[in-house]
């Protein structure tokens, strides 16, 4: 009887210290935007939690409207994401936001920023996500075509563990503004857009842009990651516009391992495994009407 108390409590106990050793990944879920089934920022952060609540060693926190009401909920986070609409009104980037995640970015915390997140005005802003993630969208330079790239190969890394070749449509961003010599920067998901995608019409402005034009036949990178000197690490990811894309196993395990990947967790080898219902997919959309 002894025994099986000390057994009991020895499994409590370990299970107590299993949690405290946790990393803590943050999600970022902006303001409702756009209309329905788009830029479902809460509603993808909820299915990235429930998709990562069966990894080890990982607690998955998401506050939505772009931004915890209580900031200093960031100060025990591992990673951070932010999935919120960009340009001016970024989440990161207003009043000492910016000096907060550099404070952090500078103590190993990972940043990721997912589709319009990706997107801020050069100055210090652009400065601050070429620190964070290496890159950043910037406007009339980056373009954002809705289009069905082919994501046929991979670098040998982490995040793209157990990702196979897939097509999807989407707005993905392309033609982002890097980091000198892409310092510390692997292309992570990367496509050659044909010449109709490159002639537009883009969202917004509708483009064309001669300099896009002028690059025919090149390789885009839609998706990248950065190991900082500071120890920390990061990514961008251009896709995320439409919210059924969750659904796609593909699409969604190489976001979910880059996430682990930004914590310091290992990638399991065959990257995150998880199931998305067309059901999950309905679950939590913003009130947008019809």
């Amino acid at each position: 009887m002894k025994r099986t108390f000390l057994s009991i409590c020895l499994a409590l106990l370990s299970a107590g210290l299993l949690a405290a050793d946790a990393k803590k990944i943050i999600l970022l879920a902006g303001r409702p935007s756009h209309g329905p089934g788009d830029h479902e920022f809460n509603a993808g952060c909820l299915l990235m939690q429930k998709c990562l609540s069966n990894v080890p060693g990982v607690d998955v926190e998401v506050y939505n409207m772009g931004w915890p009401k209580d900031e200093a909920v960031l100060n025990s986070a591992d990673a951070i994401l932010i999935y919120a609409d960009g340009g001016n009104g970024h989440p990161a980037i207003q009043g000492e936001r910016m000096q907060l995640l550099d404070r952090l970015s500078k103590k190993g915390v990972g940043i990721g920023c997912a589709h319009y997140g990706v997107e801020v005005p050069k100055g210090d802003p652009g400065s601050a996500l070429h620190r964070w993630i290496g890159g950043h969208y910037e406007h009339q330079y980056s373009v954002n075509p809705m289009w069905e790239p082919d994501f046929s190969e991979f670098p040998d890394h982490p995040v793209t563990r157990g990702v196979k070749p897939f097509q999807i449509l989407d707005e993905w961003y392309f033609n982002m503004r890097w980091r000198k010599d892409m310092d510390g920067i692997t292309p992570i998901l990367s496509a050659k857009p044909s010449d109709d995608v490159r002639e537009g019409p883009y969202v917004w402005p509708k483009g064309p842009y001669p300099h896009i034009m002028e690059d025919k036949g090149r390789t885009e990178v839609m998706m990248w990651v950065r190991e900082r000197p500071d120890g920390g690490r990061g990514f961008g990811f251009t896709g995320g516009h439409r919210h059924v894309n969750w659904g796609n196993d593909n699409f969604r395990k190489v976001v979910l391992n880059a996430l682990l990947w930004i914590a310091k967790v290992e990638v399991p080898p065959q990257g995150v495994v998880s199931f998305v219902s067309e059901d999950d997919l309905k679950q939590n959309l913003d009130p947008k009407g019809k």
